[in-house]
């Protein structure tokens, strides 16, 4: 047997709120996924998987590198970090061992993504466009259908964005199960409601693409992995380091070698899932990475992976903050290093999303009623939390007699041991690794860019054995790549840093496009003497070098 394709379907700011997690997860009975129910009745569903950030980049570059944001300096909502030399992305391992690696096509990686990333990264990737049909795939599909903007969309819009959604399956707000912490209002009722139904439009577009894979005959050699980015995109989940931001659905299949309705209660951190797919397919686990294979090679459970899975929030946007959080199989602790600053503090953009709007306005008359010598009654004690004017130091709760952690446990006599050895826990992941978070951002940046001048990669060296060409650059942790396209007259020189953020697409560090496809020079995929090619050397955080041609 082969190597197995792999295919990834991921997508926005959701917790474990699918059918198939009724009864594990508060609220999921309310769910309407017949696809993902079904796929996590064919393989492994996991109940204790947990982001690294509750928010988008940090969490997606966990992913995509097998290391903790904190430790690498992907922390920061969003950024452009300079990795250590070692650090790579995941899917340049398939790549080098002859996968076919697409991206469709979100990146937000924290890094401008480079050209060694992937065969192919837009709206159209997809493992059927590779060139040769023997080899195995390594597809990602990224969905938007449950990103938190999509949420707060008018009716019309509402109706357009889920338009899959048939009327039968449509949620009633009158019986949305909301959360303790939230307000029992018209507002977060209606959301809790929309946040249901993209859930089940996004259902439905993974139907699509696991019923294009059994119309290619693939169903059987393909690993198939759902993963979220992180907790859903309202108050107290997405930004929050509590179980609400973090707690994340994971789903894998593998025909004959994963069983069928297989339940891992191991915990694991959703970066996780690079080492595992490394291991599952026969391919070494680099020694750098801080994520682990959950699973064996003959893609057994590992016993007892994660002792215990951490987490942390930094910069998100406009807003500083900083928050290291541990968890174990039942409790977490969660460390606020600024505990003066609000919970919920004024940022650009979620100030404006409804739900934060009707927080903030139920505050204001609360205000309201203190002026008038009243007592606010507006919102309960727990509701208040969010938006306080500070927080406590540390939260500690326990997840399975208070699932929605609405008591604060640390100053619980009951919890005096448990909170100790969290601690422990905690201060020990951070000498483990350096929390690059605990610097100043400007310090970090002037580590990276002195000077506010990015590093370039040392050209290729390139030498001819026999045919086969070889290069390979000075520059630690850069690989070689080429193409056998000629230069369009407007890419004639090296891209900048002003490229990399000139557009939504190229802020979130998507590839900058130059209509070429390159190739990752390996052993796998020589380079040999023909027609002209055009190689450069890449690195992550750095520029491109210039390109050397042979001819």
């Amino acid at each position: 047997m082969g190597r197995p394709n792999i295919l990834w379907i991921t997508t926005h700011d959701i917790n474990p709120h699918l059918g198939s997690y009724t009864g594990i997860y508060p609220g999921a009975e309310y769910a309407v996924t017949p696809n993902l129910d079904r796929l996590a009745a064919e393989g492994m569903r996991f109940d204790k998987a947990f982001s690294v950030a509750p928010i988008c980049a940090p969490s997606r570059s966990a992913v995509m590198t097998g290391c903790f944001p904190t430790a690498i300096g992907t922390s920061h909502m969003r950024t452009k970090a300079v990795p250590p030399p070692e650090v790579r992305l995941l899917s340049e391992y398939f790549r080098e061992a002859g996968y076919y690696v697409t991206n469709n096509s979100f990146t937000d990686f924290q890094v401008q993504t480079p050209p060694s990333a992937f065969d192919e990264c837009s709206d159209t990737a997809h493992w059927r466009s590779r060139p040769d049909t023997d080899a195995p795939f390594f597809a990602t599909f990224h969905g938007m259908a449950t990103h938190e903007s999509q949420i707060h969309l008018d009716e019309t819009a509402h109706a357009a964005r889920t338009i899959d959604v048939p009327d039968e399956a449509r949620h009633d707000p009158a019986l949305a199960p909301l959360p303790p912490y939230y307000p029992d209002t018209e507002t977060f009722r209606t959301v809790w409601a929309r946040y249901n139904d993209l859930i089940t439009q996004m259902d439905h577009w993974v139907g699509d693409i696991l019923q294009q894979l059994a119309e290619d005959g693939l169903e059987q050699d393909t690993i198939v992995v759902f993963w979220s980015d992180h907790g859903m995109g309202l108050p107290r989940a997405k930004r929050w380091p509590n179980d609400s931001g973090l707690h994340e659905p994971l789903i894998m299949r593998w025909p004959g070698r994963i069983s069928a309705g297989v339940v891992n209660d191991e915990l694991v951190h959703v970066m996780d899932v690079g080492p595992t797919m490394l291991t599952l397919a026969g391919l070494d686990v680099p020694e750098h990475m801080h994520a682990v294979p959950v699973l064996t090679p003959n893609a057994a459970p590992v016993p007892e992976p994660n002792e215990y899975v951490y987490g942390g929030r930094d910069r998100q946007g406009d807003a500083h903050d900083r928050s290291r959080t541990v968890r174990d199989r039942r409790h977490r602790l969660i460390r606020h290093y600024h505990p003066d600053r609000s919970p919920m503090p004024h940022m650009g953009y979620p100030d404006h999303l409804s739900t934060w709007a009707e927080l903030r306005g139920i505050v204001s008359q609360e205000a309201g009623q203190l002026s008038q010598g009243h007592p606010p009654d507006r919102l309960t004690p727990l509701q208040r939390t969010l938006v306080a004017p500070a927080k406590p130091e540390e939260e500690l709760y326990d997840l399975d007699e208070d699932p929605y952690e609405t008591r604060n446990l640390i100053n619980d006599p009951a919890y005096h041991d448990t909170a100790r050895r969290l601690r422990q826990a905690l201060n020990s992941w951070l000498e483990r690794y350096e929390d690059l978070g605990a610097l100043d951002e400007e310090e970090l940046l002037e580590r990276w860019r002195p000077g506010g001048v990015s590093p370039v990669t040392v050209e290729p060296d390139v030498r001819v054995v026999g045919q086969v060409i070889t290069a390979s650059s000075s520059t630690p942790g850069a690989r070689v790549v080429w193409t056998a396209d000629p230069p369009q007259p407007a890419d004639t020189r090296t891209p900048t840093e002003a490229d990399a953020m000139g557009s939504p697409a190229e802020a979130i560090g998507a590839p900058i496009e130059d209509h070429r496809r390159w190739h990752i020079l390996s052993d796998t995929a020589p380079l040999i003497i023909g027609s002209a090619s055009w190689l450069k050397a890449c690195r992550l955080g750095y520029l491109d070098s210039p390109e050397v041609v042979v001819t």
